[in-house]
């Protein structure tokens, strides 16, 4: 009896709790110590024990046939326990199944081209992208590369007579002390892959940036160690790469030894070299004839914590942004760690040794000299306020106001405080990659945002630019006017005006208020001034959204309506000094702060600063309509689709957004790696071999492998 009651305690009741139809719930029975099942049957009950009055002898009961119906009954049960748990296991897996309803995008067919090799290159004037290929056309596959591998020089000529006229001469960099090895070129292909496909938003040319080019991984991360052993100096990765065409790649470089390099007396030593290309003496306005004019200088600044891992390609990464922006281009940049010491109880502004040794533990010593180092203990001390909880509008994530994810912003703003050398900070994650040259792609980004009339300017920024549905960027622009004037909006034109109550406002800068009325201006203000926020996201209202942190707002009279904001979610952005200042003294003098994608587009906007969303190219896995995604991205029905809001699964298959998970899988087959059942050795040795990618942003890189 006892083996029985424990067979009915194993079978369990099924619960199809996560179906979307919800069923009714199987009984089970209650077995306790006291009582049996079968104490419930009328097997056992008391008449059947007692017997009737006229009794009818349904079947014999000698002992034998009792025990083969005891087996029987036994055998039964258990038939029934395990049909209990197969059912519950089929139920639960239908559950799965239907837990999730697929995306409409997610019926649209892949897109595959950007996963061809260097042996299927074409030239540019020869590319046919695959969103507008024919499906059944062949793709040629050559037996190498077809066309050999080239320098990327995306600099200006520094000894042409016409840059000595206007600028102090360079003075060549170097990597290590000895100045023996000069910071490397590096190679891309003059062609694309035959069928890549195009990015759906955003385009190369108008943002100054060459598209007949593309990187494969041996010319891309080659010469900053990528292919070459270890004892050489260099990382030893490409050992199980696929390699066609690879040798000529590395015959065109240099082994640089990277074991003692230092890149911050690298950087250094080559501003000091350079140093009167920066005076702040010289004219730093338009050119007068006679006089050299001053190179304007940038910090880039990359937000890492202390127990960061350093992978070897996020060593290759962080390689080729020093290299490129910085030694290459003269000094023109620095390039910068700047560590969360997320230990509040570590005083790191107490004492030297106490700082060092925070700095070897956590950071590879060729970035020691690169490195600062910062705390949410220290903003405390930074920014006191008073921040009351009354002066907050909401605070969805319950999170501390000097904390690293409410106010990331803080750290960059005291970073800046210190180092007022620099005209721009560039904001930097560690989770993002670039496929392509990083001067060409920071240089040709800041001389388009430059050129950007501020004229609807914040309109133009706050939609996505199709190209395939829009036409031309002039062409996008003018449907742009003609949508504003349709609905009757009213447009950013200077700073932007609001009810402060009781707290009052840091007045805006007589610079930035406008010369003209909006109606007579030609397109003309603004045309040549440098950007004060680069944004790579659209600069959206958060207000029309339903985006979870859009009243993340503090230190403003919360008996007045919320003030108006601006949003680019993402916070990778240029931002200028004189920005930076501004939102330092709201923060230390105002007592004023936002969620941190937030926080500098709703500075720009109430000081009238000079903001933009740059159109870089963004890619999608899929061959979306251009007709919905044009819909779907610009003109969501309500607030809650908006793509900043529950909208946002349609940003999966992108390249770049906080949640694109194409990006990081593309990125790692992009080095070699096996991703997804495909990729690896062995399916490009028997394909077309390694991708070749034009210059791409991929966000957000979680991990990386290769193979």
């Amino acid at each position: 009896m006892g083996a029985i009651k424990g067979l009915f305690s194993r079978i369990p009741p099924i619960q199809p709790s996560r179906l979307k139809v919800a069923y009714e719930e199987l009984p089970s029975h209650d077995i306790s110590e006291n009582v049996t099942p079968l104490v419930l049957s009328p097997i056992m009950s008391d008449t059947w024990r007692k017997g009737n009055i006229n009794p009818r002898r349904i079947f014999r009961t000698s002992p034998r046939r009792l025990f083969i119906i005891t087996l029987a009954v036994s055998f039964t049960l258990v038939l029934l326990a395990g049909g209990s748990f197969r059912a519950r296991r089929y139920y639960a897996e239908k559950s799965r199944q239907q837990e999730r309803i697929p995306y409409p995008w997610e019926a649209y067919p892949r897109l595959s081209g950007m996963f061809n090799g260097v042996r299927t290159l074409v030239r540019a004037s020869e590319w046919v992208p695959e969103q507008q290929a024919n499906p059944n056309t062949k793709i040629e596959i050559h037996e190498a590369p077809p066309f050999d591998p080239v320098p990327v020089n995306p600099y200006p000529d520094f000894s042409s007579p016409e840059y000595l006229s206007k600028h102090h001469p360079v003075q060549r960099c170097y990597v290590d002390e000895n100045e023996k090895y000069p910071a490397p070129d590096v190679f891309a292909y003059p062609g694309v892959p035959a069928g890549m496909p195009a990015p759906f938003w955003g385009e190369y040319d108008v943002i100054g940036i060459p598209g007949d080019r593309c990187f494969e991984r041996f010319g891309r991360f080659g010469p900053y160690g990528y292919s070459y052993d270890p004892a050489e100096g260099g990382l030893g990765l490409s050992n199980k790469s696929a390699r066609s065409g690879a040798d000529k790649v590395e015959e065109m470089f240099t082994k640089i030894d990277y074991r003692n390099v230092n890149w911050g007396k690298a950087q250094r030593k080559c501003f000091e070299k350079n140093q009167k290309r920066f005076d702040s003496g010289a004219n730093t306005g338009s050119h007068v004839a006679g006089q050299q004019k001053a190179v304007k200088r940038s910090a880039y600044v990359l937000r890492t914590w202390t127990g960061y891992q350093y992978t070897e390609i996020q060593l290759l990464s962080l390689r080729a942004m020093i290299s490129e922006l910085s030694l290459k281009s003269g000094g023109e940049y620095d390039v910068h760690l700047l560590v969360h010491v997320k230990d509040d109880s570590i005083p790191i502004w107490a004492s030297d040794d106490v700082y060092n040794q925070v700095v070897r533990e956590n950071v590879p010593e060729e970035f020691w000299n690169i490195t600062t180092l910062w705390s949410e203990q220290l903003m405390r001390l930074y920014y006191p306020g008073p921040w009351r909880d009354e002066d907050n509008f909401e605070n969805d994530s319950g999170s501390d106001i000097h904390g690293v994810y409410r106010s990331a912003h803080f750290a960059l703003q005291w970073f800046a405080q210190q180092h007022q050398e620099y005209e721009f900070f560039w904001n930097w994650e560690m989770d993002i990659r670039y496929s392509g040259h990083y001067y060409e792609f920071h240089n040709g980004i800041s001389e388009w945002a430059a050129k950007q009339p501020r004229k609807l300017l914040w309109e133009r920024s706050s939609r996505f630019w199709i190209p395939g549905a829009h036409g031309s960027w002039p062409k996008f622009s003018q449907m742009v006017e003609q949508e504003v004037m349709e609905r009757g909006e009213d447009p950013v034109w200077g700073p932007v005006d609001f009810p402060t109550g009781k707290y009052g406002r840091l007045e805006p800068p007589n610079s930035t208020t406008p010369p003209t009325k909006i109606e007579d201006d030609d397109y003309e203000w603004g045309v040549g001034e440098d950007a004060d926020l680069i944004v790579f996201d659209p600069l959206f209202d958060p207000a029309k959204t339903n985006w979870v942190f859009r009243e993340d707002v503090t230190g403003y009279d919360t008996a007045e309506p919320v003030p108006p904001r601006r949003t680019a979610i993402i916070t990778i952005s240029r931002i200028s000094r004189r920005m930076l200042n501004t939102m330092h003294k709201e923060t230390w003098r105002m007592h004023h702060s936002m969620f941190p994608e937030m926080w500098p587009p709703s500075v720009a906007l109430h000081h009238g600063y000079k903001a933009v969303y740059v159109p870089h190219p963004v890619y999608f896995d899929r061959k979306w309509p251009l007709d919905v995604m044009n819909k779907v991205f610009n003109y969501p029905a309500a607030p809650h689709e908006s793509p900043f809001g529950w909208g946002e699964h349609n940003m999966q298959g992108g390249s770049f957004y906080y949640n694109a998970g194409f990006s990081g899988a593309l990125w790692r087959r992009w080095l070699g790696a096996f991703e997804n059942g495909q990729g690896g050795r062995k399916m490009e040795e028997a394909g077309s071999d390694r991708m070749c990618l034009r210059g791409m942003l991929f966000h957000p890189i979680k991990h990386e492998s290769i193979e």
